[in-house]
């Protein structure tokens, strides 16, 4: 699962960068930073207290 977030969330910044960049819309990403930065702390907080653990057992 992993491995597909990743290719997922690759593709989609390549094709808003894209999109940017033949002036199909405006991005202000400084902008977007400042007001949504503290939702990333919230996004890894949450994939933490989902990621199954391995009950201390070491393979």
């Amino acid at each position: 699962m992993k491995g597909n977030f990743a290719a997922i969330a690759l593709i989609a910044i390549g094709a808003i960068a894209l999109a940017v960049n033949l002036d199909l819309f405006e991005l202000d990403l400084v902008g977007l930073i400042k007001k949504w930065w503290p939702l990333v702390l919230i996004v890894l907080g949450v994939g933490l207290f989902f990621t199954p653990d391995d009950g201390g057992k070491r393979s």
